[in-house]
């Protein structure tokens, strides 16, 4: 499919909804049961490109891996912090969570590889991460452009001592360090801007899901080598799926529910909600799952919001923001500039192609869009194969008429059924 033309609705249906695993929670898990000591089953598995890209990872590297898509469930045998091949080549494809988990699993553990990607993960950055393994003693060899893949790594393990990583770029390069210190012992210092983000708080509490000890004195993780067992672990439904849901919400008025999410989850884009919530709408956590009440939202003001924090969402809230009554500003998502797409010029290109007044504002170190909304009209979306914009202004599409979405199918990075849950809304419309 090269193209999906959005239906626009005419009635306002409320919506009942099903996502799949997190993304954010599943590849976690594959690193942290791959490193255990015993068989460990993962239960609500997300299967996407990313997913399928990490567990390739760790067949080509020799972990017994039994994977059963229709259950959504992965059983894995873990080694103990050992990799059973320690010379091998793995393929990250486009997944941003296994090229900075594998880099550094690899480099922890030691041995030799080759670490091969696909293009767009070529352009992304990697050059932080590779300088504080290289400052480890580990012998990196980009094969094309210095800092970014591919690369071989010559590693004979990163014993016991300290590490000190900036979050600023991507807080998985943190986030990989502190997982993967259990197998040797380390010191992890964060340093930069999100020190205490939404990911690195995931990254911790599944240190502690998954039996493993760790102190924290100030911005360093001490966390000792051990050996723990996890038998059994459930992956949340994924919170960035579900707010595409939760924004169809606010601006088409309706009610929406997403089976399964729930106020307690540990993942950081929650917070998308109580953007929601300052715009309107009512949040009510129900037994089968939160609902988001967009009905008394209609006609809602723009609000200026920090997103820095759970900036996954800066793309939805932006299409938000098109349908408001006044100006909106999201702050602080200079860092989503280096991910599958530049996001801040795609909001402001996109926007603009549907007929929003939107623009980039560098002021005191922040990097800013303001969106003032316009007269909507329909519009070819050019989504840049980012599984974002094309899931986000997707949902422009369901409130003004002639939206287009080109390439759809790089929604399979995280939601491989997201536009097959789209039409089961618009075939209730009919």
């Amino acid at each position: 499919m090269e193209k999906y033309a959005v239906k626009k609705l005419n009635k306002k249906n409320n919506i009942n909804a099903s996502v799949p695993g997190s993304k954010s929670i599943t590849n976690r898990a594959l690193m942290l049961a791959a490193m255990s000591d015993g068989i460990c089953t993962l239960n609500g598995v997300l299967f996407s490109s990313d997913s399928r890209a990490f567990l390739d990872c760790l067949i080509s590297l020799g972990f017994s891996v039994q994977i059963d898509e229709e259950s959504a469930k992965v059983v894995i045998k873990g080694e103990n912090g050992r990799i059973p091949n320690r010379k091998a080549t793995i393929n990250v494809q486009s997944a941003g969570t296994a090229a900075r988990f594998m880099t550094v699993f690899l480099a922890v553990a030691g041995g030799d590889y080759t670490l091969q990607s696909s293009e767009q993960m070529k352009k992304r950055p990697m050059s932080e991460l590779l300088g504080s393994l290289t400052a480890k003693g580990v012998e990196i060899k980009c094969l094309e452009e210095e800092g970014h893949f591919p690369f071989e790594i010559h590693s004979k393990g990163i014993k016991s001592g300290n590490i000190k990583i900036d979050t600023t770029t991507s807080s998985q390069y943190a986030s990989a360090l502190l997982m993967a210190s259990v197998m040797n012992g380390m010191n992890v210092e964060l340093t930069g801007s999100r020190v205490d983000g939404a990911y690195i708080k995931i990254t911790t509490n599944m240190l502690k899901q998954f039996d493993i000890d760790f102190d924290r004195e100030g911005n360093t993780y001490i966390i000792k080598k051990q050996s723990y067992i996890c038998n059994v672990y459930n992956v949340e439904p994924d919170m960035s799926a579900a707010c595409y849901f939760y924004a169809m919400a606010a601006i088409l008025g309706v009610k929406s529910i997403v089976k399964g999410i729930h106020k307690d989850s540990m993942q950081g884009d929650i917070k998308f909600i109580y953007a929601l919530e300052r715009i309107g709408c009512v949040i009510t956590d129900k037994p089968e799952g939160l609902e988001v009440d967009g009905t008394s939202a209609v006609g809602y003001e723009g609000i200026d919001i920090d997103m820095s924090d759970f900036s996954d969402q800066a793309l939805t809230m932006a299409v938000v923001a098109a349908f408001g009554k006044t100006e909106t500003r999201i702050r602080n998502i200079g860092h989503i500039r280096g991910q599958e797409s530049d996001r801040v010029q795609v909001i402001v290109n996109e926007l603009n192609r549907m007929g929003c007044d939107a623009k980039i504002v560098e002021e005191g170190g922040s990097t800013d869009v303001i969106i003032t909304p316009g007269k909507l009209h329909g519009a070819e979306i050019e989504n840049y194969d980012d599984h974002r914009v094309a899931m986000s202004f997707a949902v422009a599409g369901l409130a003004v008429d002639g939206i287009v979405i080109k390439n759809p199918m790089c929604c399979r990075k995280t939601f491989e059924n997201y536009f097959d849950v789209l039409e089961t809304i618009e075939k209730e419309d009919e």
